[in-house]
């Protein structure tokens, strides 16, 4: 279930980098290295780390193994960013009133199509675990972005953070539908035949007349709510002609 499949990078991949400013515990490392890979980032740069990656940050990428392997060790963050052609820092920090001038944000879901002329590389930018950015490092972001979790307690860990902002790139960009999440909607001859077999089951049905078409309209409605398959409602029929097969035998029974 967790294996790495053998599947190019997405195109966006090229453009996206990941930079960890001072990350204070090498398991988050490890653990932003798996998210960004979950969804198709794989240029990450620490900045203030050196040395080897410990056994835990290993064992927190699972099978992003690669993303620490060309991971880009920094001293400073301009460094990090050298080769960028705009820069996108991200807190959770709130200000309130009137004055927020170094928190002016945008969203997640804003930054790719914002972004989706720009050429060059676009780095997203992610200060420690602790106390996120500093104000000094804020300025030299060009955007700043913020998740909208709830007021009440807005800051994220850290890699749970790095997931929504690149899933963000995924949603816009991504051209690969997930096995089992296509093929939504029916075939016209399936649903009328739903259609009529529902009708068929509620005239059979032992009660007053005028309740069946608030049962035929209910049945429909909640049925089709799910969105189901084509062979999800051929399983749905084949219980609906059994349903009318004993109820026809119940009234055979007590005639």
């Amino acid at each position: 279930m967790g294996e790495r499949r053998e599947v190019t990078l997405p195109a966006y991949s090229d453009t996206v980098c990941v930079v960890l400013v001072e990350p204070e515990h090498d398991g988050n490392i490890g653990a932003v290295a798996r998210s960004m890979l979950n969804f198709g980032v794989s240029d990450l740069r620490v900045v203030g780390r050196v040395g080897e990656w410990s056994n835990e940050a290993r064992k927190r990428a699972k099978n992003a193994q690669i993303v620490l392997d060309d991971c880009i060790l920094t001293e400073t963050l301009e460094e990090a960013v050298s080769d960028c052609s705009i820069v996108i820092g991200t807190s959770g920090k709130r200000e309130d009133g009137d004055k927020t001038s170094m928190r002016h944000f945008i969203l997640p879901d804003e930054i790719p199509q914002r972004l989706s002329g720009v050429e060059g590389r676009i780095a997203l930018v992610f200060g420690p675990e602790g106390k996120g950015l500093l104000n000094d490092q804020l300025v030299e972001c060009d955007l700043l972005v913020t998740i909208p979790s709830w007021e009440g307690y807005p800051i994220l860990n850290l890699s749970h953070a790095v997931s929504i902002i690149c899933y963000s790139w995924q949603v816009a960009f991504g051209s690969n539908i997930p096995s089992g999440s296509g093929g939504r909607l029916l075939d016209p001859n399936l649903r009328r035949q739903l259609r009529s077999e529902i009708r068929g089951l509620v005239e059979s049905l032992p009660t007053k007349d005028h309740k069946r078409g608030g049962i035929e309209e209910t049945l429909n409605r909640v049925i089709m709510r799910g969105l189901p398959k084509d062979d999800e409602i051929h399983r749905i029929i084949g219980v609906i002609n059994m349903s009318k097969s004993s109820l026809s035998n119940d009234r055979e029974n007590d005639s």
